[in-house]
């Protein structure tokens, strides 16, 4: 990850120089103005959309807009991880030949870059296409597996604006991979840091601390500790990195005397401001107070590093400036207003699961534990309050609570046996007992004791339907002793 602010010009090696070896004039201070307004400027766009963009990502609902929050682990683990990657990159570079490496890296952020591209004007594109415009809805499927084994790999729904889209980013795509242009890196460089701000998000503000104390200590090293980074960034021919020219009104277009700010400097920072931002929308105060807040700290931090490159000629680590003013000033704020609880224990992840039950307090407890078991036995040891019961209802009771005398079965019901201990057998054993106390959901001819005279009158009935009075006797029964083990 290039994470530091260069500033190669004077002929110096960090520019690249000209094929022939020969050393270039030096910059114009208009020039030198020019690239490092430029470079401010669109280090701004991405960081103040994306941050409105990641609000709607947050609240949205489609499945292939979903952001990917980071946790503390996460963010404890990512300056190791971008460490391993950066000095892996660099050996590479002196090991094998340069060339090959480009132009595999070339193909791979080919592709990316038209993806990210085509998401990033996508919101802006729909508003130029008509309404009778046929938008037909696609869906890209790969799975793995078969049957219950199978494995969603890539879900990705899409429609015809969508592909348009993508068209218009393949003629940048083009353009880029044929002509290396830096106008074409910075609009794919530009499209990187917008989603990244919009899609990746800190779960709560410690989280953000963790990443920007992380890579903090990260950048320095790898910029003022060892030759790594420059090298790396001065070598890798990918858009990691915006670029403006220094002799663009010498040269025009065709300049080629660069000032480059890699888009860590753009993205991290970044999704620490949009985190801010949805704390501000949290608050429901209808102020962004802490969002300006931090996007200044963004400017100051940003203007001091070009500041410091431009007085000693050296590459600055942007984010030895950009750390402390982007956590500072929000903190400093937040102690004014006495609102630096509200903003370490909002959680990022609530506004997707809006519905998540949280525990915001403990409830108090006091005395010792002995007098607390002996409150709790007087409670169980107290009288329980009974519920009025409906007359009709106590038949359906499992539990009666007044065990009359028990009928003979044998003698008032004529349901045929059925296998003991099976569950049908204990369920109409158990029904023939509560229509033989005469409970309610008796039906005519289910029990010879309940109803005889519908008996007499529908023979057929009794022996087809009064299956269960043996089981009642059974079931209730088998209650008795359980109450009596208990």
């Amino acid at each position: 990850m290039d994470s530091a602010l260069s500033d190669p010009h004077n002929g110096s090696a960090e520019a690249g120089g000209a094929a022939n070896g020969t050393t270039r004039p030096p910059s114009t201070p208009e020039g030198i103005a020019l690239a490092y307004g430029s470079l401010l400027l669109m280090a701004l766009l991405p960081i103040f959309f994306g941050a409105l963009r990641s609000v709607r990502c947050a609240r949205g609902k489609n499945a292939s807009d979903m952001p990917e929050t980071i946790t503390s682990r996460d963010a404890a683990r990512f300056p190791i991880i971008a460490s391993c990657t950066l000095l892996g990159l660099y050996l590479f570079f002196k090991i094998f030949s340069q060339e090959y490496i480009n132009l595999l890296l070339s193909m791979y952020f080919f592709v990316l870059g038209i993806l990210a591209l085509s998401h990033t004007i996508s919101p802006f594109m729909n508003k130029f296409f008509p309404a009778n415009f046929p938008n037909r809805q696609y869906q890209l499927l790969f799975t793995q597996g078969s049957g219950e084994n199978k494995e969603e790999i890539i879900n990705y729904e899409f429609d015809a604006k969508d592909l348009v889209c993508l068209g218009l980013s393949s003629i940048v795509g083009v353009w880029y991979l044929l002509r290396k242009h830096w106008i074409a890196n910075n609009l794919f460089g530009l499209a990187f840091s917008l989603n990244g701000v919009e899609l990746l998000h800190l779960n709560n503000v410690s989280t953000g601390c963790i990443l920007l104390g992380g890579l903090f200590i990260y950048d320095v090293f790898w910029v003022f500790g060892t030759n790594v980074m420059v090298t790396v960034a001065k070598s890798f021919e990918a858009p990691i990195k915006l670029v403006f020219p220094q002799d663009l009104l010498e040269k025009g277009l065709e300049a080629d005397n660069f000032a480059m700010l890699g888009l860590g400097d753009i993205v991290i920072p970044g999704i620490f401001i949009a985190l801010l931002l949805r704390f501000d929308i949290s608050l429901k105060k209808n102020t962004h107070t802490y969002f300006y807040t931090s996007f200044a700290a963004y400017i100051f931090g940003l203007g001091l590093t070009i500041f410091i490159m431009h007085i000693f000629k050296h590459a600055q680590p942007a984010l030895l400036y950009l750390v402390p003013a982007c956590i500072g000033f929000p903190v400093l704020v937040a102690l004014a207003k006495g609102e630096v609880t509200e903003m370490f224990s909002y959680e990022s992840s609530a506004e997707i699961l809006p519905h998540t039950p949280r525990l915001t307090h403990f409830p108090t407890v006091s005395g010792s534990p002995a007098s607390l078991a002996d409150s709790m036995q007087q409670k169980l040891a107290g009288p329980r309050r009974r519920r009025p019961q409906n007359p009709s209802a106590i038949g359906r009771s499992k539990k009666l609570k007044v065990n009359p005398p028990k009928p003979n079965l044998s003698s008032i019901c004529r349901c045929p046996p059925l296998p003991l201990g099976t569950t049908r057998h204990r369920k109409r054993r158990a029904t023939c007992l509560r229509r033989a106390y005469g409970g309610a959901g008796a039906k005519p001819g289910r029990c010879w004791a309940v109803n005889a005279s519908y008996e007499e009158s529908n023979p057929k009935d009794a022996a087809a339907v009064t299956e269960g009075s043996k089981e009642g006797t059974e079931a209730s029964a088998s209650k008795g002793l359980e109450k009596k083990e208990k």
